[in-house]
């Protein structure tokens, strides 16, 4: 069993450093890899061997993914934004059938393939857990005024913080927060996924894969759900929704607002227009006492009723 563990790890190690040298030699999008050959769906069906494992362990689950650092960070935190995903936060569950999906060849990925192979169920739900005690990331919602088109006006991230928390009706789209929370958090029931500080271009792109409508997944009742989504959504509203949940984050809690609002006010510098006597200190901020998960953009502040 020692003999099977080394050779595991000294496995882990090549790919890591293979992965590495991906890294460093090109920043091309992950669609415009090489296909990957995959396996006969037949040949290994790991979703259903997911199901003999029992909840992951994340101290075992925190050895195994040292290999995922040299793409998705120690903490889940892509190393290179524009490539990789971030993974921080994610639901153990969730993350389990995503490497089960890449194992059978289910999901074909060239760089995802040769690594989850390597693992056992157990080491998927391991994997899972340690990634799940993560946290999670922010970006930047992008707040520029849209100038034509049906959102004329308004700023691009909230063509998708609309869509994200009301959908619209009559078109049949739920809003997406009934899944994924306020927060773009996820739900670890039905293990709908954690989408909030996503990278824009990754959610996009996934959006555009449930909205073309195929799969080769054995299993689709999950796939569905997003196909159906998808196939109402226009390019415009794919973008501002992955802007949108770029943005999204939870809130700091009391304490950490408290804290903030305690620090002095930083020194505003005298230009040569004013003079000292004529600089005001900037008021301490009075933090909202009912706010709510918040998208960020610049300026913007984005809060759930």
């Amino acid at each position: 069993m020692r003999h099977a563990r080394s050779y595991l790890l000294v496995g882990f190690a090549a790919l890591a450093v293979g992965a590495v040298a991906f890294a460093q030699t090109t920043v091309a999008p992950l669609e415009e890899a090489e296909p990957v050959e995959t396996l006969p769906l037949e040949a290994v069906d790991a979703l259903a061997q997911l199901a003999t494992t029992v909840p992951g362990n994340a101290q075992n689950g925190a050895t195994v993914a040292a290999v995922c650092a040299a793409c998705h960070g120690v903490s889940g935190a892509s190393t290179i934004p524009e490539i990789y995903p971030n993974i921080g936060g994610q639901s153990e569950r969730y993350m389990a059938r995503q490497l089960a999906l890449f194992k059978s060849g289910e999901r074909a990925n060239a760089i995802m393939q040769p690594f989850a192979s390597m693992l056992s169920p157990q080491d998927m739900r391991d994997v899972g857990a340690h990634y799940a005690t993560q946290p999670t990331s922010a970006g930047i919602a992008d707040d520029t005024v849209v100038t034509e088109g049906p959102y004329e006006g308004m700023k691009f991230y909230e063509i998708g913080q609309q869509l994200f928390r009301r959908g619209d009706f009559e078109r049949g789209i739920p809003a997406c927060m009934a899944c994924h929370g306020p927060s773009g958090a996820g739900n670890p029931g039905p293990a709908y996924p954690h989408v909030g500080g996503q990278q824009s271009w990754y959610t996009a792109r996934r959006l555009e894969e449930y909205r073309a409508g195929t799969s080769t997944e054995r299993e689709t009742a999950m796939y569905d759900i997003m196909a159906d989504i998808a196939s109402e959504l226009t390019d415009e509203e794919i973008s501002a929704l992955s802007s949108y949940m770029q943005g999204l984050h939870t809130r700091p809690d009391d304490a950490t607002l408290a804290a903030i609002a305690s620090m002095p006010a930083p020194a505003v510098p005298a230009t040569p227009e004013a003079g000292a006597d004529d600089i005001e200190p900037a008021a301490d901020a009075e933090p909202a006492a009912d706010a709510e998960p918040a998208a960020a953009g610049a300026g913007a502040e984005l809060q759930t009723p």
